[in-house]
């Protein structure tokens, strides 16, 4: 896919208030440490993640994504009311319907004609709904969209520590053990035409996408358990993963992918000044960048304090990136995502 009429104009974001460190959730699983003989530090020396971040309970995640996306109106100049369309892409939602969209779009001050939705898909989700928006610019069916996501990861981790520790076999802790890395946080995207003036915006050039959704099983989040006519308590949650595979089957679907990508994009790797990669963890992101062949020089990661946030994780860190001048006017960028399913997608931004 290519595109010559799409630019990207601002990202804002909103960062958690609560820090909690991998010491600190450690602490809290003393007692499986102890009966399994898991030493100390082994979650941080395994993901990389000193901390992340948590929203304050009954939080709001549609609230946070419209504040995100306030910063990045404001940062851009773009009126809210040039917004025709409003993605919700987030993994987390608030309800199974309406659309979280819908919140953020009356906080926002969008309605009338404008097209307002969710996009779910794992962590790509962010980057489906720049595809989304880009298809309808370059088809000249609107000027300007924004795609938003706020995650929470306090309750899934929550749950998860309770089911360690009550089941406390190693199989629970080894399944449960990419779960604790999870962040908080909140992400908007802005994209136009690039008929607003700002001369900030920078160009998406492209991308790839591949999928290979026979190892859809590899990591899940859902419900534990189906209900039942006379169940009366609440289901609660379960999120396992099998890491190894995931790397495994992961690295194989991106060597693929940015293969793809290159000759979408008619670059040699050594074109791709910078890379802004999906946040995992350090096994993951030395891995894929050594499969692919891109200096971990180029590479600009938040996840040792912000651990994974899912969808929120790539937009954020580039923000945070170009905050910190990491990216430059005219650097070619790329952004790497990859997703449970298995999904990856692959884009190419001049900045």
């Amino acid at each position: 896919m290519r595109y010559k009429k799409v630019h990207l104009e601002a990202i804002g974001y909103e960062l958690a208030p609560v820090v909690v460190t991998s010491d600190e959730l450690e602490e809290r699983l003393e007692p499986l440490y102890k009966q399994l003989h898991v030493p100390e530090g082994s979650l941080e020396a395994l993901t990389g993640i000193k901390e992340r971040r948590w929203w304050e309970p009954k939080h709001s995640l549609s609230h946070s994504a419209a504040t995100a996306a306030r910063k990045a109106l404001a940062k851009s100049g773009v009126l809210a009311e040039a917004l025709e369309t409003v993605i919700y892409a987030g993994v987390c939602r608030e309800n199974f319907e309406p659309a979280t969209a819908c919140a953020v779009a009356v906080e926002l001050g969008v309605r009338g004609s404008a097209s307002v939705y969710d996009i779910s898909n794992a962590c790509l989700g962010i980057l489906n709904g720049i595809l989304d928006i880009a298809n309808r610019i370059e088809l000249g069916q609107i000027r300007a969209g924004i795609v938003v996501s706020a995650e929470t990861a306090r309750e899934i981790v929550e749950v998860t520590i309770e089911r360690m520790l009550r089941e406390a076999t190693m199989g629970t802790y080894t399944e449960g053990l990419a779960t604790l890395t999870g962040g908080s946080g909140a992400v908007a995207v802005l994209i136009t035409d690039g008929s607003f003036g700002n001369n900030g915006s920078h160009r998406v050039l492209g991308g790839a996408q591949r999928a290979a959704p026979e190892h859809n099983d590899l990591c899940r989040w859902g419900l534990d358990g189906a209900p039942t006519l006379h169940r009366t308590e609440p289901l609660p949650q379960r999120m396992y993963t099998d890491a190894a595979s995931v790397l495994q089957h992961g690295v194989t679907l991106a060597n693929e992918t940015w293969q793809d990508f290159l000759g979408q994009m008619s670059w040699e790797a050594d074109h791709v000044d910078r890379v802004i990669c999906h946040q995992v963890g350090t096994a993951h992101r030395d891995t894929i960048l050594g499969s692919i062949g891109i200096d971990p020089l180029k590479d600009f990661s938040t996840f040792p304090y912000l651990g994974n946030i899912g969808t929120v994780s790539l937009p954020l860190t580039a923000a945070l990136a170009e905050e910190r001048d990491a990216l430059g006017p005219g650097d070619r960028v790329a952004f790497l995502g990859i997703g449970s399913g298995l999904n990856c997608m692959m884009l190419g931004v001049e900045w």
